[in-house]
């Protein structure tokens, strides 16, 4: 399994001065299985460069949303496979107690938000909501499971032939969890992340920042360190980075994340570009 990061901000990011680095595209993750198989993780402006590189070389496409907060879903209009007509494409997302993920997402994917509708789009288009089950595309097994983020949002933890990577983009461990980060059996996200090669992590605050920000669903480096210890994982990469935040911020948050150390996993601060393979 590869791992490709195509956009690590969180919020409405854009590519600004001091973030050449790090970059300035919001969510989306690639993952690339043995046998071929592709999957997106959420689709944000990191999306249009990714749908760029697969134009031409993938013609079935799983996207996995976490949730549909804007800056998750906003490159989804720019993906180039869904103007294709030999592409099909799976959107899968979590559920909701009103609406199917289709019409959730039809809102934004229509006048006047967007000028193409979703059943304009060339490609064939099929939605499937996930949540709490283990599901098979080609020989990756795919779990999605809630987790502490305002609205419904999911968190995937994806196996192949022994390696798993865990997705955690969004969320806050630290706000639900009775004796954080003691005690595993409370603590959001720890299903999901539980014994990973790669764990994909919401950090947006550097500690300092976090107390002005609790409830809003994100995590410090501090407790994203502290759930990955929990969790047992042996790489951790810090992920949904805030805007605000540039290159210089980032390394601040790199130093301090080492001087907590010693670390029981690699630790990196995610860029886009970096792969990984497990």
């Amino acid at each position: 399994m590869k791992v490709r990061l195509w956009g690590t901000r969180g919020s409405i990011a854009s590519p600004g001065p001091g973030t050449a680095r790090y970059g300035g595209n919001t969510s989306c993750v690639e993952v690339r299985g043995r046998d071929g198989e592709v999957l997106v993780l959420d689709a944000g402006t990191g999306m249009r460069p990714l749908g760029v590189a697969l134009a031409r070389e993938s013609t079935e496409i799983h996207i996995l949303l976490t949730h549909l907060h804007i800056d998750h879903i906003q490159g989804l209009g720019f993906f180039a496979p869904f103007f294709r007509p030999d592409a099909r494409v799976h959107i899968w997302g979590p559920p909701s107690t009103r609406y199917h993920l289709r019409e959730r997402l039809t809102r934004y994917l229509s006048p006047p938000l967007f000028p193409v509708r979703l059943r304009d789009l060339a490609c064939t288009l099929e939605f499937h909501e996930l949540l709490d089950e283990e599901v098979r595309i080609g020989k990756l097994r795919v779990t999605a499971d809630l987790v502490l983020h305002p609205g419904t949002t999911s968190g995937y933890r994806i196996s192949e032939n022994g390696s798993t990577l865990a997705y955690l983009p969004d969320h806050e461990p630290a706000l639900g969890a009775r004796r954080f980060p003691e005690d595993a059996r409370w603590t959001s996200g720890f299903d999901i992340a539980e014994g990973a090669d790669l764990l994909i992590h919401d950090s947006q605050y550097l500690g300092g920042e976090y107390p002005e920000h609790i409830g809003w669903g994100h995590s410090s480096i501090e407790d994203t360190i502290a759930f990955a210890r929990l969790s047992h994982v042996k790489k951790l990469v810090a992920f949904h980075h805030d805007p605000s935040h540039d290159d210089a911020s980032l390394d601040m948050m790199w130093a301090l994340g080492e001087s907590m150390g010693p670390l029981p996993f690699d630790f990196s601060v995610g860029a886009e570009g970096s792969l990984f393979e497990l």
